[in-house]
């Protein structure tokens, strides 16, 4: 383990110490006129911010999205004033107003940052340990893109370069989803990572000794970062020196992500606030924070106090970011010269547009065979992959499960990785059993851009990476999930593997779409659907699940309105539809089967494929009332999962067979038996149905 180097080039001026001391009385100031928030971390952490956005790293104010520029994580999103202070001063489009609106109706500065709602937020962070994992992602990402783009550039030398870095809090370095992250970002080496942990010793209990005492620095050793240690001042501020000399030397080590230990004093200088619980949630007092700014010289009777010396000082970072710009486009067009066809596909991808014909290289499968939509969806993602160079990913260790191999021949895996398929620009990712890390990951991954990323699992491990999806949704992310063995249909590993309410579950997130296709198929076109929606011309915004089988079931005759989400599979005949049952995935083939049983004895019967019930939401009223049309109250809804989805679509008259406990092991057919999931049921729910609606 390194020490804090005893030189360093930091330049650093009285300006840049009173530039730092605004920051800090700034989120005091903005905490206190709210009336709530995290002040103590903010202040405690200016000195980090600031030298990270005015000394170290290569962004543009004017252009917070230049694809050149290093990406900065706040993991610690409680302290989201650490980084709105710095985009204010930095001129990023927050002003002196924005501050002052904190955490109010409206504001561009909400309690904790929000991608998409502030210029300058690379992701959004609250829940602790997820901007770790969203940093790795995005690590994992810049590797993956210069793959793309320069693979063959000297190390530091392309203009696909650029470095990730993240702060953290002792809360980050608690949650499970760090360890995880962490851990693969060790074995992949990602030395474009650097990670700065705010080591406060305070946690919303108190000190940190009520729940650790590891030896944090030894832990990251062990994951393979490259560790250093910065020590503060004499009066216990952060040492902007000793940071920035241990930050040039992460920069430096290229072999390994880096981890940054930086002993701080929560709401220092505070004089009666500093190190205590108190100061991390809680606004300071107008007694404390006028004391405070008396330690650091400020006007006590003014609030939000920005001298013009200052601010004229850090909005010069528009300056150096135009150079550094123009500088790396020079760069860019020198690559340009050397590269057409890659420059060509460099364009086509910034535009967010896909290959030409792209959609000739889908499968079409044979009607009549029985294929599982795990098997289907593998075939679909190897297709895509020939043609689609941006399009990458994988699976948490289950990858022979989920067929999410999308090239055997090529593993995302750093030099020095003994496997003959490894390579630093592989396709396939092997995340490991790390679900809610992938999770994030992934998330950081399309928060980077230029790549298209899907992960699978099994769907009742989706219980594992639950917040980083409703954080995939909150963002509006285009990622994909592969979620197989989707019901109790995969069988004898039982009730502990056996999704039952997860469906429903996934389902209630706003903004998450949820796909379960019936057969091969619909599979190859929710594919397509998807890979259309993540276009700049159809962006939609949304992530994706598809829950997919592990059961082969039957294969029907394509129907390309399976991508509105819900269809006519088969209409009644015989007359106008005297009922309707309406299916997803594995349970399509059952209502098909009842339907024929029903037209027998003279019933016209309609089947729908409700592939996903988000997409069908988004249809006009006038198709879906050409689906489910209003006059027929008899209806059925079929899954094997919790009913909670379909109560809205049956109606009062209506039936749900549906599973309402949890499943058991055995052979899939006779769960499907055992627990009612039979033609025969679905026939007699659907009698049930029509007598009810004739009452």
């Amino acid at each position: 383990m390194s020490t804090k180097p005893t030189t360093t080039d930091l330049q650093w001026t009285e300006l840049d110490q009173r530039a730092v001391d605004t920051a800090r009385i700034l989120a005091a100031d903005a905490v206190q006129k709210v009336g709530n928030g995290h002040p103590g971390t903010a202040m405690s952490l200016a000195p980090a911010a600031y030298t990270l956005f005015q000394k170290v790293m290569r962004h543009d104010p004017s252009d917070p999205q230049w694809v050149g520029r290093d990406r900065f994580v706040l993991s610690a999103g409680h302290s989201s004033l650490t980084l709105y202070t710095q985009l204010y001063l930095g001129g990023f489009g927050l002003e002196l107003d924005d501050l002052k609106a904190f955490r109010t109706w409206g504001s561009k500065t909400p309690g904790h940052p929000e991608y998409g709602h502030t210029a300058g937020v690379e992701t959004t962070t609250g829940p602790l340990g997820q901007g770790v994992a969203n940093a790795v992602g995005m690590a994992m990402a810049a590797r993956y893109e210069r793959g793309l783009f320069d693979p063959e550039a000297a190390p530091g030398t392309s203009p696909f370069d650029h470095n990730v870095y993240v702060i953290a809090g002792d809360g980050c370095l608690q949650e499970g989803i760090s360890s995880e992250a962490s851990s693969l970002a060790g074995h992949q080496k990602l030395g474009n990572l650097i990670l700065l942990w705010d080591d406060n010793h305070i946690s919303i209990e108190g000190d940190t000794e009520t729940a650790v005492s590891e030896d944090t620095l030894k832990r990251y050793e062990a994951y393979g970062w490259h560790v250093q240690r910065v020590e503060p001042q004499e009066n216990g501020d952060l040492d902007p020196a000793g940071l920035y000399a241990a930050i040039r030397a992460a920069e430096a080590e290229t072999g390994r992500p880096s981890f940054i230990a930086m002993r701080s004093i929560i709401a220092w200088p505070a004089p009666n606030a500093q190190n205590t619980e108190a100061a991390h949630g809680s606004a300071l007092g107008d007694e404390e924070v006028a004391a405070t700014k008396r330690v650091l010289g400020f006007d006590p009777e003014r609030t939000f106090e920005v001298s013009d010396e200052v601010i004229g000082h850090t909005r010069a970072l528009g300056d150096r970011g135009a150079e550094a710009r123009a500088a790396w486009e020079k760069q860019l067009a020198e690559w340009r010269a050397a590269n057409p066809e890659r420059a060509a596909e460099f364009d086509r991808i910034q535009a967010n547009e896909l290959p030409a014909g792209w959609e000739e290289k889908l499968p079409v499968f044979e009607a009549g065979k029985s294929v599982a939509t795990r098997a289907a969806s593998g075939k679909v993602l190897q297709a895509l992959g020939e043609v689609v160079p941006e399009l990458w990913g994988g699976s948490a260790d289950l990858a022979g499960s989920n067929n999410t191999t999308i090239d055997k021949a090529s593993s995302f895996l750093p030099e020095g990785n003994p496997l003959p398929e490894a390579h630093p620009y592989g396709r396939t990712i092997h995340f490991g059993i790390r679900e809610h890390a992938m999770a994030a990951e992934m998330n950081g991954i399309a928060l980077h851009g230029n790549t298209r990323i899907y992960g699978g699992t099994f769907l009742v491990f989706s219980d594992y990476m639950r917040n980083a999806v409703r954080l995939s949704a909150l963002m509006h992310v285009p990622v994909t999930y592969v979620w197989t063995h989707d019901s109790i249909g995969l069988g004898e590993d039982g009730p502990t593997h056996q999704p039952v309410e997860h469906l429903a579950s996934l389902r209630a997130i706003p903004g998450l779409n949820v796909v379960r296709p019936a057969d091969a198929n619909e599979t190859a076109i929710a594919w397509r659907e998807i890979m259309k929606r993540h276009t700049r011309e159809y962006l939609k915004g949304a992530p994706h699940g598809l829950a997919l089988t592990r059961q082969g079931v039957p294969t029907y005759a394509p129907n390309e309105d399976a991508a509105k989400g819900g269809y006519v599979l088969f209409d009644a005949e015989g007359g106008t539809a005297q009922v309707v049952i309406i299916a997803t995935g594995s349970e399509v083939h059952l209502a098909v089967e009842a339907r024929e049983a029903l037209q027998a004895e003279g019933v016209p019967t309609r089947v729908v494929s409700m592939p996903s019930v988000e997409w069908f939401e988004e249809q006009d009223q006038a198709y879906k009332d050409s689906v489910l049309p209003p006059s027929v109250k008899a209806r059925v809804a079929v899954e094997a999962g919790v009913g909670l989805t379909w109560h809205k679509y049956v109606g009062d008259a209506g039936r749900i067979v549906s599973l309402e406990h949890f499943g058991a092991s055995a052979d899939a057919k006779v769960l499907f038996r055992e627990f009612g999931f039979t033609p025969e049921a679905v026939a007699a729910a659907a009698r049930e149905s029509i007598a009810a609606a004739a009452r």
